[in-house]
């Protein structure tokens, strides 16, 4: 039974972070549009309903799927196509110790969203995720191309730079949580937000989600792929889906990397201002507040959809703000429905726990996705570094600031207990 329930845990959070690769590109491409003051993705669609430029997904999973597979004669094989598959796979096994919630009780049996609550989480966490440029450098090598050599070896400096910066970072919050399980991380932080680590330790959470941004190899620090230089380095000599795993490991990055720093700063699961136990303890009164207000939310984002609507393109397109408000109403009107169907049945005993288990992943989730949105803005804002000055930041910036915060916060936490 703990096999089949580990199982499907594992499952469940693979499909949650996959699930977020095309999301995250379609915000990708929304974001770049507004950006820079134009539409975006507006054409691919499934009769006629083109979802806001969300079916570009689809449609690039369907290209990618449907391409011909190149592979270059001079490549060493067996690594030319283990390389992508490890990009992917080390990008999804970091989450395995993230803590989605806090532990719940079923029926009297013990329940926790998180596959693994290693004691060593957060040494777990810095180990994987350097394992990713093991993926650039076999690429790199075994494509038999010197651009893509080139960027492997950037990849692999860039890496090594930035990967000490995180672990310093990281060990001020041990000193402070005094544990390396990201459990342990999150409980310390509590509900109150100025209990978070991004507050306690401001300059650890930019030294962090800087040395992010250079590990996942995104603008301003994407020398690796650097088009302008070196056509497209490690991946130029890659097609069709071996190219789509690279590209999807990427956005897997980012979103499993915003988890983390989530965790680790943010409060992970932690509701601001709210108490776990006190939902499940007046869990009456949260019902009856959570119930109608989503309802009525769902409503006046239905009414808001449909009052956007006008003939602006001249084609289906116009429609589509009535048909997803119609939507959103019906949602709406069938909460309402449901309400006063079933007000006075008697609540199941594992609804509470349900219900504050789904509601502290969705927590989660939601500070994940402000980061991501922090890459993306970061992305079309900044402009590539040259790799001196990549260099410059990773070792006289970062890595001393870091040296410092360290030092501070173990005078700290000496002399004020933390």
């Amino acid at each position: 039974m703990d096999m089949v329930v580990a199982l499907a845990k594992v499952a469940v959070i693979f499909a949650m972070v996959v699930g977020f690769v095309p999301v995250l590109i379609w915000m990708e491409r929304k974001g770049a549009a507004y950006i820079q003051d134009r539409r975006g993705p507006n054409r691919a669609s499934i009769m006629c309903v083109r979802a806001g430029g969300f079916l570009h997904s689809i449609a690039d999973a369907i290209k990618l799927f449907s391409k011909e597979e190149v592979a270059v004669a001079a490549a060493f094989r067996p690594a030319y196509l283990a390389a992508p598959i490890i990009a992917f796979f080390v990008a999804t096994v970091t989450v395995a110790v993230v803590p989605f919630s806090e532990p719940a009780s079923f029926g009297g049996f013990p329940f926790s969203l998180q596959v693994a609550d290693l004691k060593a989480g957060l040494v777990y966490v810095l180990a994987v995720s350097s394992l990713g440029v093991y993926a650039v450098m076999l690429a790199g090598w075994a494509s038999g191309n010197k651009f893509s050599l080139l960027g492997a070896m950037r990849a692999c400096a860039q890496t090594i730079s930035y990967e000490l910066a995180i672990g310093l970072a990281a060990l001020a919050l041990f000193m402070l949580a005094g544990s390396l399980s990201l459990s342990a991380i999150v409980e310390d932080q509590g509900f109150w937000p100025w209990r978070w680590n991004a507050v306690r330790q401001p300059l650890a959470f930019a030294i962090f989600f800087t040395a992010m941004l250079a590990e996942a190899r995104r603008l301003p620090f994407d020398l690796p792929e650097g088009e302008s230089e070196i056509v497209a380095g490690y991946h130029t000599e890659y097609s069709s889906m071996r190219f789509a795993m690279f590209f999807m490991g990427e956005y897997a990055h980012i979103a499993v990397g915003s988890m983390i720093m989530a965790t680790l700063f943010l409060g992970g699961w932690q509701l601001p201002f709210c108490e776990s136990g006190w939902i499940t303890e007046n869990f009456n009164l949260v019902l009856a507040v959570v119930w109608p207000g989503a309802a009525l939310a769902l409503i006046a984002v239905g009414a808001m959809l449909a009052k956007r609507f006008r003939r602006a393109y001249r084609d289906a397109r116009d429609f589509e703000p009535l048909l997803f408000g119609a939507l959103a109403a019906a949602a709406g009107l069938a909460l309402l429905a449901a309400l006063a169907l079933g007000g006075g049945e008697e609540i199941p005993a594992w609804l509470p726990a349900a219900f504050l288990t789904a509601l502290q992943t969705l927590t989660l989730l939601a500070k994940t996705l402000i980061l991501c949105c922090a890459f993306i803005w970061v992305r079309w804002t900044l402009p590539r570094f040259r790799y001196d000055q990549l260099m410059h930041l990773g070792w006289k910036v970062l890595l001393p600031l870091a040296m410092i915060n360290v030092v501070v916060t173990a005078v700290a936490v000496l002399m004020y207990g933390g």
